[in-house]
């Protein structure tokens, strides 16, 4: 038997030439099945966590649980394994799993087998799009809603037609745009965040508000620029990097909840909403600003404009954007962008997993 292969059984794997042969004959595995294969080959009689699987084989990219537990069917399928009744892999119920059957190797060593130089980059920039791209579409479905819904409230002291119209077209962008460009940055955070500390780290909450607070922190400063630039003016109490944190911290806890605890979609996005709204529903308590009460700050101060929220106070009883207004629509949109940029983050997950 060559140097570096393993048999077992009638199987013979060889990890250097990527093949996996039954008394010579070629057995069809794709590249991350076999990856998943050697590692448990070579762990023969341990015990290998999920967390290894998705280390080694995926290199930090997120599946979901199902990813795996499809990997290791379509293993032993082609080994001709039975779960009930192992004879290769045994199944550690909510820890991971183990090769059972008796291994024989052509060389002495428990080192993992070498990854080709291009892998383990390829696995980081793809971990960095999946989670940046997850982020700005969250992002930005949230802020769609976020703009109709002050567009149209700003749009009710206007008359119908053009000027309506266009009032909410704008807001709609604004809060469109911001949203992507917030999601995006929260996502590339918890994207650095797990590429340094793992999957499963609470390190994905350190990400996702450093990746808010910068975002923010840029945000505000091209804003109050661009402001200063065009009116010579600006309101300077803007939405921006605090805000951004706290949001950002509150998102990469509920990708926290999805890898740590393996919840469904549907709890891990309430759970992450509910964590959002009460993010939002404390920044306008502690003085800061979400993008309603920046929009109700930028109508003040330019008293010209046709931007108006008073007729949102209105619905909380108050006589303008007031403080309960600014509470309420804060919880609002801390849900709606922390619920959506979660939820779409484990989606796209999901499809990578599917295509793993």
């Amino acid at each position: 038997m060559a140097p570096g292969c393993f048999r077992f059984d009638r199987f013979l794997l060889d990890p250097g030439d990527r093949r996996l042969t039954r008394d010579g004959a070629p057995v069809d595995l794709n590249a991350r099945y076999l990856d998943a294969l050697s590692l448990l080959v070579r762990e023969q009689g341990k015990l290998v966590s999920k967390d290894r699987f998705l280390d080694e084989v995926w290199h930090g990219v997120p599946v979901t649980d199902e990813a795996l537990t499809q990997c290791i069917r379509t293993i032993r399928r082609q080994l001709g394994d039975d779960a009930a009744r192992p004879r290769f892999i045994e199944t550690v119920p909510k820890h991971g799993y183990r090769f059972i059957a008796p291994v024989d190797s052509g060389v002495e060593t428990s080192a993992p087998a070498a990854l080709p130089p291009a892998a383990a980059p390829t696995g980081s920039s793809a971990l960095f799009l999946q989670l940046g791209g997850a982020g700005m579409i969250g992002g930005g479905t949230a802020g769609v809603l976020g703009g109709l819904f002050y567009g149209l409230g700003a749009a009710q002291p206007l008359q119908s037609g053009m000027g309506a119209s266009s009032t909410v077209f704008v807001l709609i962008a604004l809060t469109a745009g911001v949203g992507v460009i917030g999601g995006g940055g929260v996502g590339i955070g918890i994207a650095a965040a797990r590429t340094a500390w793992g999957r499963a780290s609470l390190g994905s909450i350190i990400g996702g508000a450093f990746g808010g607070l910068v975002v923010g922190a840029v945000v505000k400063l091209l804003g109050v620029d661009a402001f200063n630039l065009l009116f010579g003016q600006s309101p300077g109490g803007m939405t921006g990097a605090g805000e951004g944190a706290l949001l950002g911290a509150a998102i990469g806890f509920g990708t926290w909840l999805s890898a740590g605890r393996s919840l469904g979609l549907r709890v891990t996005a309430a759970a992450t909403a509910l964590t959002g709204a009460a993010v939002g529903v404390l920044i306008p308590l502690l003085g800061g600003r979400l993008m309603g009460g920046s929009l109700d700050l930028l109508a003040r101060q330019f008293p010209t404009s046709r931007l108006s929220l008073d007729p949102i106070g209105g619905l909380f009883g108050e006589a303008d954007f007031g403080p309960i207004s600014q509470t309420v629509t804060g919880g609002l949109e801390g849900a709606l962008f922390c619920g959506f940029v979660v939820g779409t983050i484990i989606l796209v997950q999901r499809r990578s997993g599917g295509g793993a």
